[in-house]
């Protein structure tokens, strides 16, 4: 049978791989995108949406759809009590701290259970990709060699099978991935730090937690594991904890699911609907490698990351956003293959960090933080980041301490609030990308020819100075003293993942050198 042919083959339709999927649409890369089942999913299962995630989500355009599926802002908190009627008790979190957002992001974290955010992800990257979207349908096999990826997919209504040749197949299928077994990586870490039961019902408890409504419910009796709000009305996930003294629960007996979330919320009389069920195992491994020739690895297929931080399903959204870029950059020709060893030397250090905070707070029975800055911090060495001539080069890290703005290179660039202007940008961040940026507080001329340079040499960058309207002269300060070279002609190169590549104040630099380094060429 004749082979089909793109670019890039995804593998898995959750959000990682759809996220991937619209990135790459807007770096104008051919691809396929295809996911098992036949719809997105019905069950909540991740619903931290962190500021970092929540920034990318800007950049594709897609930031308020998604903030209108979520819960308000105000009930992003986390309660603990013996049950959800228990008048001792405590509220902590987001909603109860100082609203500094601004001060870091334009784009705060939101609660969005994944049952919400596929639809919005899947209509944005069906907009974009349309029938190569293709759910309902499955990988059965892929070999892989030089040029490329020959995988065979069947449609899983009719059983029909056919050849999809590409470039490159990047695995976003889940824990139990396809992609990573057929690449033949193995997973190293923890297994089975705990088990539970997740049961989607519909009860009428809107009214019960109306003066303490929070995202979570961490019930402190034994046992009880604790409540997921969906909408903090009617629809509702329970997690029981299951453990080796636990009963056999049979997950269709629908009757003693009620039984047990009525026990768990303190309402002998609860009228409860059970709509589905399933168990899950909480692991804390990570792939040995995230590449394989010309196979990548990507959310869960690369890390399980246990879901206490709510930082599993954000650390994959991350991977695709650096991935992503990347890809287009190789496809289209202007970067060399060399360029995605980078994202294993990027990304993989910063997995590793997540699942050891994240396991710490599996294991800390007294509670943790909801850190919705975390991944703000992450902070990148490569070879895709040129380090400051005084700067030793160090490993990828995260600063699990706090967020502090700084425009180092590997860094994220930092968010400065803009006023005014024509451009409609609200952010510094709302200036970067779909190529790579050259940020400048003001309008020189010689940095802008050094920008035309990397025209010439067929990389999409722009140049961007903040106060080109005349309207920003403060927030170009602001952006002055961030970049911390302390010289008015300072530029920063900022990559389309927004993260800063290069930074100097020499405008007589050799740009183009620059630019071979960052890009393997």
């Amino acid at each position: 049978m004749a082979a089909s042919r793109t670019s890039v083959l995804v593998v898995g339709g959750g959000p990682v791989g759809l996220t991937l999927s619209a990135l790459l649409s807007g770096y104008g890369v051919d691809h396929v995108l295809i996911e098992t089942h036949r719809t997105t999913s019905r069950h909540p299962k991740a619903r931290g949406i962190s500021a970092r995630s929540m920034e990318i989500f800007r950049r594709m355009g897609v930031e308020e759809q998604v903030r209108e599926v979520g819960l308000p802002a105000e009930q992003i908190s986390f309660y603990r009590g013996r049950d959800l009627v228990d008048p001792d008790f405590v509220r902590t979190g987001l909603a109860q701290q100082p609203d500094r957002s601004d001060e870091y992001t334009p784009s705060p974290g939101i609660i969005c259970s994944q049952d919400a955010l596929e639809p919005v992800l899947l209509r944005h990257a069906a907009d974009f990709a349309g029938p190569r979207v293709r759910f309902g349908t499955r990988l059965v096999s892929f070999t892989h060699d030089g040029p490329g990826v020959l995988a065979v997919v069947e449609e899983t209504a009719t059983g029909s099978r056919h050849e999809v040749r590409a470039d490159w197949l990047v695995g976003c299928d889940g824990a139990a991935s396809t992609v990573r077994a057929g690449a033949g990586i193995a997973m190293k870490g923890p297994t089975g730090l705990g088990r539970y039961l997740s049961i989607r019902f519909e009860a009428p408890l809107g009214q019960v937690v109306a003066d303490r409504a929070s995202a979570s419910y961490f019930l402190t009796a034994p046992g009880r594991g604790g409540f997921m709000a969906v909408d903090n009305d009617r629809h509702w996930i329970y997690q029981y904890p299951l453990t080796p003294d636990t009963p056999a629960v049979d997950q269709f007996d629908h009757g003693r699911l009620a039984g047990l979330i009525r026990t768990a919320a303190g309402i002998s009389d609860l009228e409860v609907a059970v709509r589905d069920a399933m168990s899950w195992r909480m692991d804390a491994q990570l792939a040995t490698a995230y590449r394989r020739s010309r196979v990548l690895l990507a959310g869960d297929a690369a890390h399980t990351i246990p879901p206490t931080g709510g930082h599993g399903m954000n650390t994959g959204i991350g991977d695709v956003d650096n991935l992503a870029w990347k890809l287009a950059a190789v496809t289209t020709g202007y970067a060399g293959d060399a360029l995605l060893d980078s994202y294993e030397a990027e990304r993989r250090p910063i997995a590793c960090q997540v699942i050891d905070i994240s396991t710490a707070n599996a294991q800390n029975r007294a509670g943790y933080r909801i850190d919705d800055e975390l991944l703000l911090t992450a902070a990148y060495r490569s070879t895709a980041v040129i380090a400051d001539p005084d700067t030793a080069p160090t490993h990828t890290v995260l600063t699990p301490d706090g967020y502090r703005p700084r425009c180092h290179p590997g860094q994220r660039a930092p968010h400065v609030r803009l006023t005014g202007g024509d451009t409609g940008a609200r952010s510094t961040l709302d200036l970067i990308g779909p190529g790579f940026t050259l940020l400048t507080a003001t309008d020189s001329p010689t940095w802008q020819r050094q920008a035309e340079t990397a025209q010439q040499m067929g990389i999409p960058l722009t140049f961007q100075a903040i106060n080109t309207a005349g309207q920003w002269e403060a927030a170009a300060g602001q952006w002055e003293r961030r970049v911390g070279t302390g010289g008015a002609a300072a530029a920063v190169l900022v990559r389309p993942d927004g993260h800063v590549a290069w930074r100097g104040t020499d405008s007589t630099v050799d740009f183009q050198e620059i630019l071979r380094r960052v890009l393997s060429l």
